[in-house]
This record gives structure tokens, C-alpha cells and sequence, in this order.
């Protein structure tokens, strides 16, 4: 049904060299610099995959479909993939994307040296600066107990520097609560969009399947990228130490040990209760794990979705009757 928990493929043999490894990426203080170095990691890959038509697809070009007007063939471009693609055109109507990005406490835990939040912010930057390159407009929601900062979908000069900007200067908050930012988008955003929500999922989800489903009923695509740090994973921690609840501030002391086998299996638990609910739904469903470079993360994301015959869904009129 759409549903993709563990994305785990492995890179295409000559794309590999061109992943960065995160600790380095999550050094480089500018998010603005970060995005467009996975970008710039991430086309390369293709380049050297099997999958390089898909650079092609995703840039200023789409491929030729019957009721196309002949005259707007590329056929320099046909020449060098033996593809028939079309021009867009600057007026054209794409697709509108809503990145809804969870900053509460939990998403501020890390073992390796860089957070959760870190991981999602860069990645929302990426997703962001990725479309707004092909035109399309990318909106902003922060949020954590309750939305924080909202910034509609457009495309226009400077606005991707303003989810940069805003993305740049949101800190951690408090508890989770996934239904609210949800429940604002279906009330706000009435025109058929992609919902992004980036988030650990670390939170009850109580209804968060009435607010999905909502978005589905007006006909969003929905899709979920759940954020997770290894060692929330397998409790791999040396010792009994005091734990404390990043969301409720309770601590408890703990022996990873003894406590492990159990931890894993209601961290199994959570995590299958939301994958049987995105199944329901036709909702996609992605882990995204802080150790992997997020190049292939969503190298594995866009392959996954080409296979399921998805890819970016738009509404164009490229080609037709255009001046």
C-alpha cells in the first residue's frame, strides 16, 4: 500500500563515493550551503546509476506524452538519452508542497554528534531546495506541542531563503503532538498539495489517523518520514546510567542490558501500529535512520516511488497551446 518503514537498498555501485557522510554534512554551519551539497551529492549518484533518466525527469524537463505539441521536443536532448522530454514553461502549474517538520523535545536527542533535529532540518532544506529549483512551491510548518511558524507554498524570488531563514532559527520545543499541525493544513492549505511530515513519531497517536485521513479525503498526497537515531534503535548504551524522558523531563534509571529486550519490542510495537495505520490509509511511510547519509536516503525514496509509478505527481500544461 505505499508503505516503505525500512528503507534499506544499497547505493548503486558507482553513485557511493558521491554520498557525504553525515557528521561531516552536519558540520557545515549554513543549512542554505548543507542542502545544496546533498543535492549536488544526491544528482551526481544518479548520474552514475542506473537510475540516471531520473535527473532528467526531475529537472527543467518532463517526458513527451500523446497531446503534446510536437514543436516543444528537446530533441538535443533525445539525442544524448533517446528520450522524447519536454520543455516547461515558466507559467506552468506545479506542484505545491507542504514541509511539516517536528522540532519538540525528542527530536533534540542524539548519540552520534548532531541531533535528530538537525538531521530532519537538513533534510527538509533539501526536499525544499529541490523543488523550489523545478519551480514549485514549498511551504514551512514548525511545530511541536502545537504549530510555531507557518509559511504558505510559493514559488517566488527569495522564498526558499525564507524556509532556510526559518528552519535556520527554530529550536527545540516542547512535548509532541502530531494531530494539531495536521488539523491546520487540512483547515488552511484548500488547494490539492503533497504533505511532507518529518518527525520521530515519538508521540501518542491518538488522532493522528482521523487528521490523515482528512488529508487524504481532500486529496493530498501524503508522506511520512519518520526520523530515527540508531540508538533509540537497539538501546545500545554501556551500563546501567539514569535515563531521562525528553518529553516529559521524568528520569529513570535504567540497565540498558536487562531492560533492552523489552524496550525493543514496545519500540516495535509503536512503530507497527503506525505502519498498519499508513497501510490503511495508502500513506507512505519512510525511516530515515541519522546514521545513513541522507543522500541515500532519498536516493532509496525516489527509487522506491518510481517503482510504486509515483515519482512527483503534477498538474501541467506544458506544451500545449503555450506562447
Amino acid at each position: 500500500m505505499g508503505t516503505n518503514p525500512y528503507l534499506s537498498s544499497e547505493a548503486p555501485a558507482g553513485a557511493r563515493s558521491s554520498w557525504i557522510d553525515p557528521a561531516t554534512l552536519m558540520r557545515i554551519k549554513s543549512l542554505q550551503v548543507r542542502a545544496k551539497a546533498v543535492m549536488e551529492g544526491f544528482f551526481s549518484g544518479l548520474h552514475r546509476s542506473p537510475y540516471h533518466g531520473f535527473s532528467v525527469e526531475f529537472s527543467e524537463y518532463r517526458q513527451y506524452t500523446p497531446g503534446d505539441d510536437p514543436r516543444y521536443l528537446d530533441w538535443k536532448l533525445y539525442a544524448r538519452t533517446d528520450r522524447y522530454y519536454i520543455k516547461r514553461f515558466e507559467d506552468e502549474t506545479n506542484l505545491r508542497c507542504h514541509l511539516l517538520v517536528d522540532l519538540s523535545r525528542s527530536m533534540s536527542f542524539g548519540s552520534l554528534s548532531y541531533t535528530k533535529a538537525d538531521y530532519a532540518k537538513t533534510c527538509a532544506a533539501t526536499l525544499g531546495y529541490f523543488l523550489s529549483t523545478q519551480r514549485d512551491g514549498v511551504g514551512l510548518l514548525t511545530f511541536d506541542q502545537g504549530a510555531n511558524e507557518f509559511i504558505p507554498a510559493r514559488h517566488r524570488p527569495g522564498h526558499i531563503q525564507r524556509i532556510f531563514a526559518a528552519l535556520d532559527r527554530a529550536e527545540s520545543g516542547e512535548t509532541t503532538r502530531l494531530a494539531p499541525p495536521l488539523e491546520q493544513v487540512a483547515q488552511h492549505v484548500r488547494r490539492r498539495s503533497m504533505v511532507v511530515l518529518i518527525s520521530d513519531l515519538l508521540a501518542d497517536v491518538e488522532g493522528l489517523e482521523y487528521q490523515l485521513g482528512c488529508l487524504k479525503t481532500q486529496g493530498h498526497e501524503v508522506l511520512l518520514l519518520r526520523v530515527v537515531d540508531p540508538a533509540e534503535e537497539t538501546l545500545d548504551f554501556d551500563g546501567p546510567a539514569l535515563f531521562r524522558d525528553l518529553e516529559t523531563g521524568r528520569e529513570l534509571y535504567v540497565d540498558p542490558v536487562s531492560a533492552r529486550s523489552q524496550y525493543q519490542r514496545r519500540f516495535n510495537e509503536h512503530l507497527q501500529r503506525i505502519t498498519t495505520m499508513c497501510q490503511s490509509l495508502g500513506i507512505e511511510l519512510s525511516t530515515f535512520n541519522t546514521q545513513r547519509p541522507l543522500e541515500l536516503s532519498l536516493f532509496d525514496l525516489l527509487n522506491f516511488r518510481m517503482r510504486q509509478g509515483r515519482g512527483v505527481q503534477r498538474h501541467s500544461q506544458t506544451g500545449k497551446g503555450a506562447r
